[in-house]
């Protein structure tokens, strides 16, 4: 009986423990220890404080005419002008808050309802998952920025439809992977324990299993922040973004492509300012990922031989009245 007891609660106390040491504040300081999380996190710090900063700096407005349209690199325009004369410099110092904060909120959208639906479905089961399982496979049919471009271009480019538009392309990725992974945290011991002992599930789902889902949902999260910037910055590409004269990286690419050869920085500068972004998220969202898979595993093999003595322990115990 009293093996049996040990073998029922050994699981609950790893899944407290993994929590701690794997929560969101942990896994990033463990993966600000390493190279690649530390280069990761200065190149997005970078692109984050010119955007936060940028509109405090910049010599010029970014829709002032200050000079002759596709000048290059002279005194006073360290980037020269755009085509429409207008301050490079001061364009790209402005262009990067607004993508940055819509990338941000579309992203925090779409993880959250794609991790409520796959949390939901692993946790259900039966009828519900099918239903959404299979809804969701009908939405990953359709490329993310083909499904954003058929909303905007529908209802208009307006701010807020853009941020819906991302963030529901991005949920029926994160639902099925979250899916995935919530699948085995359901089978726990201690969640089925919570089951018999009559919890609501909705309290299960938000306090148990939703913070052993720590690890997959920032490494999501890291992703399609990624991808949120470069779908948003497309859209401002072909048109459908923020509309002329509001600055933006996207927009500063298709504006001033015609004139590359005159001044290319109207071009070069917003591409670098969206690799540097783009490169620094998805390698520190790499470190994060090699940390949490790496403290699981230490986590494995540090548990398991403290739970084989605890029973060879107690196997011993229950055998010495015998050996008198």
């Amino acid at each position: 009986m009293a093996i049996e007891e040990l073998a029922i609660s050994a699981p609950v106390a790893p899944a407290s423990e993994t929590r701690v040491s794997r929560g969101p504040l942990g896994l990033i300081t463990t993966a600000l220890r390493t190279t690649r999380g530390r280069v990761g996190a200065a190149l997005v710090m970078f692109v984050v404080l010119v955007a936060a900063i940028g509109p405090a700096v910049a010599p010029h407005s970014p829709t002032a005419l200050v000079s002759g349209s596709l000048l290059p690199p002279v005194n006073g325009y360290p980037l020269g002008t755009d085509d429409l004369g207008r301050d490079v410099l001061s364009r790209v110092l402005n262009g990067g808050w607004e993508l940055l904060a819509m990338a941000a909120v579309a992203t925090l959208l779409g993880v959250a309802i794609g991790a409520l639906i796959g949390v939901l479905a692993a946790f259900e089961g039966g009828w519900l998952d099918s239903i959404l399982m299979r809804t969701v496979d009908v939405l990953l049919a359709f490329p993310q920025i083909v499904f954003a471009l058929l909303l905007v271009s529908i209802i208009g480019p307006k701010v807020w439809l853009i941020v819906v538009a991302v963030a529901v392309a991005h949920a029926p990725q994160v639902a099925r992977v979250i899916r995935s992974a919530a699948l085995d945290v359901c089978e726990r011991d201690f969640v089925k324990s919570l089951e018999l002992i009559a919890i609501p599930r909705r309290k299960i789902m938000i306090g148990e299993i939703l913070p052993n889902l720590i690890s997959p949902l920032m490494v999501e999260f890291g992703l399609r922040l990624t991808f949120s910037i470069i779908i948003i910055a497309g859209l401002s590409f072909l048109g459908f973004g923020l509309q002329p004269p509001s600055p933006n990286w996207g927009a500063m690419i298709n504006e001033n492509r015609v004139g590359l050869v005159a001044n290319p920085w109207g071009v070069i500068a917003p591409i670098l300012m969206l690799v540097i972004l783009t490169v620094g998220m998805n390698t520190f969202t790499d470190a994060v990922a090699r940390v949490s898979l790496g403290t699981l595993r230490a986590h494995r093999h540090h548990h398991k031989p403290r739970r084989r003595r605890a029973v060879v322990a107690r196997a011993e115990a229950e055998q010495e009245p015998n050996d008198g």
